[in-house]
């Protein structure tokens, strides 16, 4: 095998994972990322003035100076920002433009970022500083801390300071000096984000730890990367929410619900989410939704470049909230694993058979779902075990019933795959263990038929649409 203790793929497998396995994840994610921000910085040094002019390039050695200060200063702190899920998108995205053969027109503006991330660290180092940011499309985004609204237009300098504990930024006009700019914005800073008595400050809503130990998550609707680059509507997702303070505390109500229920799925259930979950980003209720996002049509996803972010239209109920975060955190456990060790080598072709997609799926997408589902089957079990309300036990019994029949479907072609490696095949099996494990407490029988019609008619939907 690799260097994955065969311990660690096993309890994967079961969907589970302990500190072991869960921070061996999270270590290599983490130092993956670090590299990452390296190479940009080499790429950066190495790029055609074309590509990063002299000016940008000292810029962005004045940023990474900024850094390395505050990291002597307070290294956690700046591991917050450089670590947070939404920084790796844009740090991809500027690789690739700092990489690419021709000249990218968002090359600009994502180069001005980096001056944003470390001015975010040094304020969260509590390091004092003064630096000269850019404003795009209107905003200038502070990573974890929220952003600051300018005056809609072309990129506009706005400068930056921390003294005495607060933050103060000064629009610029379009010169760079002071003369006719807006007025300057106070932020202080307090032990659950930001405050600011000016409107035009945006901050991160902050969410309180799952558990205690582990870090608050933010509710980022600011970061200008949370969606870049995705094509939301491709993957059935809906736009991405700026949020005001009714929906603000929607979530936070929503939010102070989900720890007890994930602790009826699973003493796990709580320690992946904390190990795991280092951002949500807001998405709009998607379509078939109530004008208040409170209708049973939701949408979720991950991104693979942004570890530790969960995106997500606000679930309808607390104990869906909870089921989504499952659902999207076997996403990112399996998306770490299989960066540490290939769990197949079958091609991309889209050719198989998933239940929950109307649409033929590779056969990486299809472990990825059934992965996901299988886990959704043992939550929905211990839920409706463990529930006080009939209504509750019923819907929870239905949703088990419905995912451990659509794992049940497409197990066979998992298991029958040559292209497994060892890592993949352990966890395939234990996959099946689980499966059958999961039949020990049956639901009650309406459920199971109800199940199986239902799989048995998105098969002959899905083997019309697909001619086959």
């Amino acid at each position: 095998m690799s260097g994955i203790p065969e311990a660690v793929v096993r309890e994967i497998g079961r969907t589970e994972g302990g500190s072991e396995a869960l921070g061996l994840l999270v270590r290599d994610q983490h130092t993956r990322r670090l590299v990452l921000l390296r190479a940009l910085l080499d790429a950066a040094e190495a790029a055609p003035a074309a590509l990063c002019p002299p000016a940008a390039l000292d810029r962005l050695r004045q940023d990474w100076a900024l850094l390395e200060a505050a990291e002597r200063t307070d290294r956690a702190a700046v591991r917050t920002v450089l670590l947070y899920p939404l920084a790796g998108p844009w740090a991809q995205r500027c690789l690739r433009g700092l990489t690419g053969a021709a000249p990218d027109p968002e090359l600009p503006a994502d180069l001005d970022h980096f001056s944003a991330l470390a001015a975010a660290a040094a304020i969260r180092a509590g390091l004092p500083f003064t630096a000269r940011l850019t404003a795009h499309d209107g905003l200038l985004a502070l990573p974890t801390l929220g952003a600051l609204r300018t005056e809609p237009g072309p990129p506009s300098p706005v400068d930056a300071e921390l003294a005495d504990g607060r933050v103060t930024l000064r629009p610029c006009d379009g010169a760079g000096g002071g003369a006719g700019a807006a007025p300057p914005v106070t932020v202080r800073l307090t032990d659950d984000g930001t405050r600011s008595g000016d409107p035009r400050w945006l901050p991160v809503l902050t969410l309180p730890a799952v558990r205690p130990g582990a870090a608050p998550v933010p509710l980022d609707d600011t970061d200008p990367y949370r969606t870049a680059g995705t094509r939301l509507e491709r993957f059935g997702l809906s736009a991405v929410a700026s949020l005001d303070d009714t929906h603000r505390e929607s979530w936070a109500r929503s939010w102070a619900q989900v720890e007890p229920l994930l602790r009826i799925g699973g003493p796990h259930r709580s320690e992946e989410t904390a190990a795991l979950l280092h951002c949500l980003v807001p998405l709009s209720p998607p379509p078939g939704s109530a004008p208040s996002g409170d209708g049973p049509a939701q949408c979720s996803g991950t991104r693979r470049e942004a570890f530790g972010a969960v995106l997500t239209s606000r679930p309808a109920t607390p104990a869906l909230f909870a089921s989504t975060l499952v659902h999207e955190l076997q996403h990112t456990k399996l998306a770490a694993l299989a960066a540490l060790a290939p769990l197949h080598h079958e091609d991309a072709a889209p050719r198989h058979f998933a239940p929950w997609r109307s649409d033929p799926r590779p056969f990486d997408g299809l472990l990825q779902g059934a992965f996901s589902h299988i886990a959704l089957a043992d939550f929905w079990q211990r839920y409706a075990l463990g529930a006080d309300r009939l209504a509750a036990r019923d819907q929870a019994w239905a949703e088990h019933a419905r995912c451990r029949e659509q794992v049940g479907a497409v197990l066979p072609v998992l298991a029958a795959s040559g292209a497994l490696t060892r890592e993949g095949r352990i966890l395939v099996n234990e996959m099946i263990t689980v499966y059958h494990r999961l039949s020990e407490d049956p639901p009650p029988p309406g459920h199971l038929a109800r199940a199986a019609s239902y799989v048995r008619t998105a098969r002959m939907i899905w083997r019309q649409r697909n001619g086959t």
